[in-house]
Parts: structure tokens; sequence; C-alpha cells
């Protein structure tokens, strides 16, 4: 009997903070383990957005095939639901067959709704309620969340606007709390999660640099561009992280050095939220190098 056929697919996730070493230890392990790799970054989803959401280049991909990665216009809504339902296809298809899967990326709701097979509320998005929404403050959209279902309000990022209007978008368009909506049926795969283990400071004097590389690379460029096409700041996509700020000293709001400054204090911020979603995950397995992980990747791969 051939055992292959009793064999459970394989799936490795590589995640952690932002800056953290994630990119480099996939391409090392994709090409050690002949694997592909699928983006789990719910900015580099968007096209024309390459600077600032530090999205890989093609000369950077050595080969290795990468899905997941420009696949909507920065106006367009994609939900997590649609992502998990693509990585499924992804997952199920040839490649996956001839080549190990690797999910890369620090959007820690993208992961689990993968490998812990989240049913994500059918509810399709609503714009003119979506449009209304986004024009409230950070502040007044948690503040209906907190009423409308406390035990989402207490897990989300409430630093995440899109986030915050899709929960309460769920909430308003079903009479339901989005918590008591979503459950789990476990996806037929076995998966192995590895992170980069790195100090604080370290982390941080990675997010300094990768922002300096972003402005000296032609950050304010890349944003005069996506206004150019006719993109706004009011759009999910241009209120993330660098975008919004840059936008502040496009608008005379701040000056340039001071968007800079913000960017890396925001970065920090969100790089310190991801790791308090990651924490509280106790089966993903913190590495010191590269060594470490390979050896990780090769026994899971052994196993039947």
């Amino acid at each position: 009997m051939d055992t292959n056929l009793t064999k459970r697919p394989k799936l490795i996730a590589i995640l952690g903070p932002t800056a953290s070493g994630k990119t480099s230890l996939s391409l090392k392990l994709a090409k050690k383990f002949n694997g592909f790799i699928i983006s789990a970054d719910s900015r580099q989803i968007y096209k024309y957005m390459d600077i600032g959401t530090a999205k890989i280049k093609k000369e950077e991909m050595q080969t290795i095939p990468h899905f997941m990665i420009d696949i909507v216009e920065p106006d367009q809504i994609y939900t997590v639901a649609q992502y998990q339902k693509e990585v499924y296809k992804i997952l199920d298809s040839k490649i996956s067959k001839e080549k190990i899967s690797f999910l890369v990326g620090g959007t820690g709701l993208y992961i689990s709704a993968v490998i812990n097979g989240l049913k994500i509320p059918q509810v399709k998005p609503d714009k003119k309620l979506r449009e209304k929404l986004n024009k409230k403050s950070v502040e007044k959209l948690v503040n209906m969340l907190k009423k409308l279902d406390k035990a989402t309000f207490e897990k989300i990022d409430l630093k995440n606007k899109r986030r915050l209007t899709r929960a309460i978008e769920v909430c308003l368009k079903t009479g339901k709390k989005f918590s008591e909506i979503k459950s789990y049926k476990k996806p037929n795969f076995d998966v192995l999660q590895i992170g980069p283990k790195i100090d604080k400071n370290t982390l941080n004097k990675n997010i300094d640099q990768r922002v300096d590389n972003m402005t000296e690379q032609g950050l304010t460029k890349e944003v005069k561009g996506l206004l150019k096409k006719g993109y706004n700041f009011s759009l999910p996509s241009l209120s993330g992280l660098g975008y919004k700020q840059i936008g502040m000293y496009l608008r005379n709001e701040i000056t340039l050095e001071e968007a800079i400054k913000l960017i890396k204090l925001r970065t920090r911020q969100y790089a310190k939220r991801q790791m308090t979603w990651f924490k509280r995950d106790k089966r993903i397995r913190w590495i010191k190098n590269y060594k470490e992980a390979e050896k990780l990747v090769a026994n899971f791969l052994s196993n039947n």
C-alpha cells in the first residue's frame, strides 16, 4: 500500500511581527524544501502599494512561486472570508501536490482563518453602510462595537478601523453578535507554526531602518501616484501605516520629518499588538535561527 495516500497535506506557517525577518526565513526554507509561498499580509493584497507595505520585489522571489500579492485594486473591498476561500483553493491545487506550502505573514486574522478553519459569517459587504461607518472616528467605532458586541470588543485590534467596521457591519446586518456567529471547522491538513524570536530593541531598530528605507525608495512619490490614479485617504487601504502619515504630510498637517517619526512610532505599536495576538497561540514555535527552523520543518515533513 502506498503510504503517501494516507498522508495528510502539510502547511508551514511563518508568522510574527512586522520587520522580524519572516520574508528572508521563508525564502530560505522554501528554497531548501522545494516550496511555494502564500502571503498572509492584509496590505500586500493591494496593487500599486509596494513601498509602504514592504512588498517583496519579483527579483527577490528567487523563482519561488508567490501567491496572494497584488490581487485587488486599492478601492476594492476584500474580506477575510474571500482570503480564506482563495487560499484553500491554492492549497487544493496542483502546486500544493508538487511543492511544500508556506503561509507567510503577520496578519493574525488571515492566518487564523486558514489554519483554524474559521467559519466566517457570509455577510455581503454593504457599501453604503461602510461609507457611513468609515466617516466615523476610530473612537466612535470602538464605542459602537463595545455596545454591540463586548466579546469581540475585548479581542479585536481596536486601532484597526477596517476590522472594527467589518465587525460592526456584521452585527448591524444580521442583528446578531459577531462573536456568536463565528465558528471553527478543523481543516484537512497538518500545520507547523514557526516565528522568528527577536528581542524588542532589535525589532525596533529593524522597524526604524525599514521606514528609513521606504522613505529613500520613494514612499511619498508612491502615495502621490495613488492619488493621481484617483484613490483617496478615505479608503481602508490608504488609511494604513505609512500611507496615512504621508497623507498628513501632503496636506501640510505635519512636516515630512514628523511623518517619518510617526510612522516609526505607529509601526512599533502595531508590532506590539501583533505579538499580543500571536502569544495567545501556544502552538507557535519561536525559533532563534535558521538552523533551528530547518530542523523543525524537516521533522514535521518526515512525520506522517
